[in-house]
């Protein structure tokens, strides 16, 4: 049984929501952390490359639990430099203009690159779990299969679903659910798990609602934009009478085990509704500020809903979004020790709900899984249980991740991809991109 370790290490393990800092050495066994060995920092400083044959040195870095980015759309990774035509002047016409006529266009081969390309990315920014939103409207049956069979060759993790949607007619929006309702039956394993995908309640008819809510069980939630933008409310209202929270009560499609994105332009009855159903709050700040479509106020939500993080695709850089989060907070006159409490929350609650998806979610601690991220920073100051955060969201957040380890097989380390040769993989991702630019041109 081969044995490794990732030595001379602060190790932020987790016990009871609370990160518990220590120097030492993390023993891995068969996938699993077999031991966690405190040992001296003194020491360390003393004689730094001193390790174990075969050992990785951590050389007094930080090591963490991996990142989980909880809303992406791995179908938007070639959108750089397209040819677009069209006007761009509010969120609508982003839509119409760019993702719906790119989700049109793409065929299986587009979608490996995509795939291919968030992996690649979502690895260099230590998130090895992804909770994927995809949708590529001439290309449903088979293709959340695609991106499973390219994050499985990449060793991640992920919860998988289409977009349903009525925009391309009804025959269409129930491929979409028969698309996730065909991979939650016939290929979710122990990696790679499914929800029930839904675009965004004004392109969501009561029809289509209908036979989501049939297709409901206790074992999945669904996936779905919320009130990302004002024309959200204001559209389903028109179309339907109701707002998007209310029509998903009606149709009772929210459980705790339900997503919902972005939730700029939510109502305090909304919130209420929400925290009933124990669904959870996926922020995207990053793409908000790109759509201009506001961002949420903080602090007007209950602390009963679990908050996660995404980012919609624009990136995989789940640290930056985090920041964000904490820039945009301070910025809307909140105090730094509630902003703290915020990510802290955030930080928190993405364990509880990836559990939900996956027991064996990894906090840290003997007999977990080895899955862990050792980020590119060295404590300039004492690292404790009470200053963790401050280290977090001033230091940690800030620089980049140098090393992966995932059910205890390296996937990245000193920066360099193993086993994957990079250079070659984003030559073919770039043919197909070239493929999609010349389509859309």
């Amino acid at each position: 049984m081969k044995t490794q370790s990732v030595e001379n290490a602060w190790i932020c393990t987790i016990v009871e929501n609370e990160i518990i800092p220590f120097f030492g050495d993390i023993i891995i066994s068969a996938g699993k952390i077999s031991k966690i060995r405190p040992k001296n920092f003194q020491n360390f400083l003393k004689n730094p490359n001193k390790v174990n044959k075969d050992s990785f040195n951590a050389y007094g870095r930080v090591v963490t639990i991996p990142l989980v980015n909880f809303h992406d759309h791995i179908y938007s990774r070639l959108a750089k430099g397209l040819p677009l035509k069209g006007k761009f002047d509010n969120f609508q016409n982003v839509l119409k203009n760019l993702w719906w006529k790119l989700d049109r266009t793409l065929d299986k081969e587009m979608i490996i690159a995509s795939a291919q390309m968030a992996a690649i990315e979502s690895i260099r920014s230590g998130v090895t779990y992804i909770f994927d939103h995809h949708s590529s409207q001439n290309e449903i049956a088979g293709s959340l299969k695609t991106i499973k069979n390219v994050l499985n060759d990449f060793k991640l993790r992920g919860v998988l679903c289409f977009e349903s949607t009525d925009r391309n007619g009804f025959a269409n929006a129930l491929n979409g659910l028969n698309e996730s309702k065909e991979f939650f039956s016939f290929h979710t394993d122990s990696n790679f798990q499914a929800m029930l995908g839904l675009h965004a309640s004004f392109t969501l008819s009561d029809d289509l609602l209908f036979e989501a809510k049939k297709m409901m069980n206790r074992n999945w939630g669904i996936h779905i934009h919320v009130a990302e933008d004002e024309s959200d409310n204001r559209l389903s209202v028109e179309y339907t009478g109701s707002l998007p929270v209310s029509r998903l009560k009606k149709f009772k499609l929210m459980n705790d085990k339900s997503i919902l994105v972005h939730g700029v332009h939510l109502k305090e009855r909304d919130y209420y509704k929400i925290s009933e159903a124990e669904s959870a709050i996926a922020f995207c700040l990053d793409s908000n500020m790109n759509n201009s479509v506001g961002v949420p106020e903080f602090g007007k939500i209950p602390q009963s809903i679990p908050l996660l993080t995404g980012t919609d695709g624009m990136h995989a850089n789940i640290s930056r979004s985090l920041k964000q989060i904490f820039l945009t907070f301070r910025d809307q006159g909140i105090s730094g020790d509630q902003v703290t409490a915020l990510i802290k929350k955030i930080y928190f609650d993405q364990i509880g709900f990836a559990k939900k998806y996956f027991p064996d979610f990894a906090t840290l601690n003997e007999n977990d899984r080895a899955d862990l991220i050792v980020w590119d920073y060295v404590p300039p100051t004492p690292i404790t249980r009470d200053n963790f955060w401050g280290h977090f969201i001033f230091g940690m957040l800030e620089f980049p991740i140098h090393t992966v380890l995932q059910n205890g097989n390296f996937l990245m380390k000193d920066f360099q991809l193993i086993g994957v040769d990079e250079n070659k993989i984003k030559n073919e991702i770039y043919i197909q991109g070239e493929r999609l630019y010349n389509k859309l041109k």
